[in-house]
């Protein structure tokens, strides 16, 4: 291939990406006030999610809300069309103002507009586990979009109401299973670490708290600790402590089934 053969490709693929970026830019970067309705409003529900039903509890309540505590959330809906920073004006958004963006064509449908004084409240750490939550597919796919928004808000009113929160509220199921998960796992490295080295030894010590940042940090900090920040509910936590036990338990009778009767059998003369 020649050189001006190469050339004029390279111009044909530049000139088809400056075609796409456009187009891409063309949808999001925007303003669409006509989009927008008259009347003020604190749902825009331009892609049809809610119900009429829906529409009129959701728009009452997050008056009502405001109101009573002076937060400022709001709800837009949108799919192929969009008002874009048309928002800001229409709402005027400022530091006590949440804004929720459902658009689902980025993967993830939630997307948020955190005000300065609600960041001071929930960290940003805080949105990134609401986002995923509430807005991952498998979720909306389980729930609804109109769900998905309505479990979001939720959350937020109900840390807006504490006074702040550091993690989202709730201990979904999956996220259960990963801490019952890494709480057996703590209780198989204890149990292997405690198995009896020495004649008349029940629990080797040392090799225990050897091994203690290990399973320590597996049960208390991974098993325990995520339960306890997002939920009251006992019924994990005992869960999780029986799962630690269990793992220890039979650990260490296999350990000193397998391990500790060789280490016997070598030592006999």
């Amino acid at each position: 291939m020649g050189a001006h053969q190469r050339r004029k490709i390279l111009k044909n693929l530049l000139a088809w990406l400056f075609c796409l970026l456009c187009c891409a830019g063309s949808v999001y970067a925007y303003d669409n006030p006509e989009l927008l309705p008259q009347q003020q409003t604190p749902v825009v529900d331009l892609a049809k999610v809610f119900s009429e039903k829906q529409l009129t509890n959701l728009e009452k309540s997050l008056d009502d809300y405001e109101t009573r505590t002076g937060w400022k959330l709001r709800v837009l809906t949108q799919y192929e069309r969009t008002p874009g920073l048309a928002v800001r004006e229409y709402w005027g958004l400022d530091e006590r103002s949440l804004l929720i963006v459902a658009d689902p064509r980025g993967g993830n449908l939630l997307n948020f507009n955190v005000g300065d004084a609600l960041y001071a409240l929930m960290p940003r750490t805080y949105w990134v586990e609401l986002q995923t939550r509430y807005g991952n597919q498998f979720y909306v796919k389980d729930h609804g979009e109109d769900i998905a928004i309505l479990d979001s808000l939720n959350a937020v009113e109900t840390c807006l109401d504490r006074g702040g929160c550091q993690f989202v509220p709730g201990l979904p199921l999956e996220q259960w299973l990963l801490t019952f998960t890494t709480s057996l796992l703590g209780g198989l490295v204890a149990g292997f670490a405690s198995y009896p080295r020495k004649e008349g030894e029940l629990i080797a010590w040392p090799w225990l708290l050897l091994a203690s940042p290990l399973w320590i940090m597996l049960f208390g900090i991974f098993g325990i600790a995520p339960v306890v920040s997002r939920t009251s509910d006992l019924l994990p936590l005992l869960r999780n402590g029986l799962g630690f036990l269990g793992g220890a338990v039979t650990a260490y009778v296999i350990a000193q089934a397998t391990l500790g009767g060789r280490q016997k059998r070598e030592s006999e003369p």
